[in-house]
């Protein structure tokens, strides 16, 4: 059944002049939906509808906002196998992987209606005779929020989650090809009791939606998760127009596996980050760092335990991989795997795949021989494609893992808690993972890198308040009494 979803603006569904199928990637025959693409002058308006909401939500109790999000996390719950498997049709992810990312959801909905109860402050006596110090924390007021495909509910509830709870108003972008699930989380979210305002979305392009956020006057600050070149574009044009912004651009993950390690913990490890949810993870590992003693049985091992993951519809159950969310990726996808091999390395699978539907299916590839300077290791290919780059001994894996521009996620498999203490903290990546894969965060810690995969603060716990309040220092004098 297809839908034709529409933007929302002050509490009104609204259609936009044009529109842009949103096809499923399982089977391109299937026309999941259909969404506006808006102007510029439909931010303008959704973004004037969130100034004037702004001061309302920014008054509301802790226990209101609390309760708007517990109940939509009730709903997101109930739902959530019908949601997964909307997901799955729209976004390519297998169906299992779909179902988890929308209890992620629910989970992100309860922990920040708990946040909410949770705004804290500080008492604290001045230097001052008779005087006393408050410190707390206020809404920044109006967000504009700017979401990927990849994760169509997770994202989106982890950065509107957070601005509703600090009591802040929002306008959502989400991406142009997952426009049902960015209906769905909005629509719980407005019947759970959000005045009017308070949470509008507006659909279409980056350069006309995003570009109309980060250059308004209006919008006190931004939250972008995408690419490297957007996301620096974004914080250069939020900067520029005076805002705060936040900015999640990706990653060029490692996995060092040594010679102590489990083989088969080593293997599973490095096919879970490669290539569930089709290696469309900006955590995903994307550079496996291998030592020479078990390089060769790391590699005939992980190649048999990759050609056994079956490829094909994200509805069907035994499904590991699913499709690849789009023509474009698709293609960009295969460009990397042939650069690779131009530059002298083996691609190991990589193959289309033909299915019973139309879909784009393409078959996990291992780029092996590679070094670290190749095309490969150096840009997110942002699908089911992994390298390995043998290196002599843990000294050079590490420098290895560090030479990126990214530092998002960063793992390593061995057997030595001494190496492994010690890569926790010399890997130049924000989040760091020991004997386990570089993908899946918890729901209630920090999510953000270093060098150029994040700017700003970062994203969910109780770290989320850094970006969606301001702090606020009052002196009380009380007076004579």
């Amino acid at each position: 059944m297809s839908m034709r979803y529409r933007n929302l603006i002050d509490g009104r569904w609204e259609d936009a002049d044009g529109e842009a199928p949103n096809l499923n990637p399982s089977d391109l025959d299937d026309v999941v939906g259909t969404a506006p693409t808006s102007d510029r002058a439909t931010v303008d308006r959704a973004v004037s509808a969130a100034v004037a909401a702004a001061p309302g939500w920014a008054d509301s109790t802790p226990e209101q906002r609390a309760t708007v999000l517990d109940t939509a996390s009730a709903e997101v719950r109930a739902r959530r196998a019908e949601l997964g498997t909307l997901l799955a049709r729209e976004e390519g992810k297998p169906i299992g992987e779909a179902t988890a990312e929308v209890a992620r959801a629910a989970n992100l909905l309860q922990f920040f209606a708990g946040e909410a109860l949770r705004t804290g402050g500080e008492i604290v006596p001045s230097v001052r005779p008779g005087m006393t110090v408050e410190i707390t924390r206020e809404p920044v007021g109006v967000v504009g929020i700017i979401t990927p495909w990849n994760f169509p509910i997770a994202i989106p509830t982890w950065k509107i989650a957070p601005a509703l709870a600090w009591g802040n108003a929002v306008v959502f972008k989400p991406a142009e090809n997952t426009p049902a699930m960015a209906h769905e989380l909005v629509d719980i979210l407005s019947r759970a009791g959000l005045p009017a305002g308070v949470l509008n979305l507006v659909y279409g392009g980056g350069s006309v939606v995003g570009a109309a956020l980060t250059d308004s006057d209006a919008v006190d600050a931004v939250s972008f998760t995408g690419s490297l070149p957007v996301g620096r574009s974004v914080v250069s044009s939020a900067a520029a127009s005076g805002m705060r912004v936040q900015a999640e651009m990706g990653g060029k993950n490692p996995m060092i596996v040594l010679d102590d390690a489990s083989l088969e913990l080593a293997v599973e490890v490095c096919a879970n980050g490669a290539y569930f949810s089709t290696g469309q993870r900006c955590t995903a590992s994307s550079r496996l760092i291998v030592q020479r003693g078990i390089h060769d049985r790391f590699v005939e091992a992980l190649t048999a335990r990759m050609r056994g993951m079956r490829v094909g519809h994200a509805l069907h159950e035994d499904t590991v991989v699913g499709p690849v969310v789009d023509e474009r990726q698709l293609e960009q996808d295969r460009r990397y795997l042939s650069i690779a091999a131009d530059e002298g390395a083996t691609v190991i699978g990589g193959e289309l795949v033909e299915r019973e539907t139309r879909g784009h299916f393409l078959a996990p590839a291992l780029v092996v021989g590679t070094t670290n300077g190749m095309t490969v290791n150096r840009e997110e290919v942002f699908g089911p494609v992994a390298s390995v780059i043998e290196v002599d001994d843990y000294d050079e894996a590490l420098l290895v893992a560090n030479d990126t521009e990214f530092g998002l996620s960063a793992g390593i498999c061995t057997a030595s808690l001494a190496v492994a203490k010690h890569f926790a903290r010399y890997s130049q990546a924000g989040m760091v993972m020991v004997n386990a894969p570089t993908a899946g965060v918890d729901y209630h810690v920090p999510f953000g890198g270093s060098k150029g995969s994040s700017y700003g603060p970062k994203e969910q716990g109780s770290y989320a308040r850094e970006f969606y309040s301001s702090v606020k220092t009052a002196y009380i004098n009380p007076g004579p009494r």
